[in-house]
């Protein structure tokens, strides 16, 4: 299935945090998305890998994505080695997506930093020939757009997610385990992420972005090279 957008996080729920308003305004308008977890966040405090892969499908079906896949890779340990990064070509092979999204590589999560580097050269080398992964043909997609974790990036554009904003807490609040839920009844250490300040962290951050391109609600993005507008300021995909 080729994709127009794929994005691709550390974590189970990084997309969702990060720039889950983009996912879902895209999917809304008809844009062929996916999501590539790099591992199962098995290091979380809270919650279990059980939980957290029903938590993880029930997200998706709320951004209305066409497909999500985990790529295996050890939580706490990202490593970036020729072995790892021929799993993610792989894919990029196989999807074929127009625009990837990646996390920047300054934060303060070593998780999302390593990702970053090797998102990067994975799609680099993807469009590589010598480099052989079966049947599938080399293919490089023409930009790597970064969102923002948890600290201030460079800024190339804004989107306007204020109308999939609303789908975006949604997809955030199926993971009970995780994020602030009075109903979330079991017996675990709470931490800032479950805490309610954080999630209104989410939302002020919002719409803190949405005011700084005069809408509701924003998502930041950064990217390396040039891009082509076209006449409505509007990005080709």
């Amino acid at each position: 299935m080729k994709l127009d957008a794929l994005f691709i996080g550390s974590h189970p729920d990084d997309i969702e945090l990060t720039c889950g308003g983009t996912v879902c305004k895209l999917a809304d308008s008809g844009k062929k998305t996916g999501i590539i977890d790099l591992t199962k966040g098995e290091l979380s405090t809270r919650g279990n890998l059980v939980q957290r892969k029903k938590e993880t499908e029930k997200a998706s079906k709320v951004m209305g994505i066409k497909v999500r896949k985990n790529l295996g890779l050890k939580d706490g340990n990202i490593i970036n080695n020729s072995e790892n990064r021929k799993k993610l070509i792989k894919l990029i092979r196989e999807f074929q997506p127009e625009i990837v999204f990646a996390p920047y590589p300054s934060d303060r999560h070593p998780d999302h930093i390593n990702a970053s580097n090797f998102i990067r050269e994975a799609v680099f080398y993807s469009g590589l020939r010598k480099i052989v992964t079966g049947n599938l043909k080399a293919y490089r997609p023409k930009k790597v757009f970064y969102y923002r974790h948890a600290y201030d990036i460079p800024i190339s554009f804004i989107m306007d997610v204020s109308e999939s904003f609303g789908k975006k807490l949604e997809a955030i609040k199926c993971y009970d385990s995780q994020f602030y839920n009075t109903k979330y009844q079991k017996k675990e250490p709470e931490t800032y992420i479950s805490s309610k300040r954080f999630l209104d962290d989410i939302i002020t951050r919002a719409k803190f972005f949405g005011f700084k391109i005069g809408v509701e609600y924003g998502e930041p993005f950064f990217c390396y090279e040039e891009m082509k507008m076209n006449g409505e300021m509007v990005f080709d995909i």
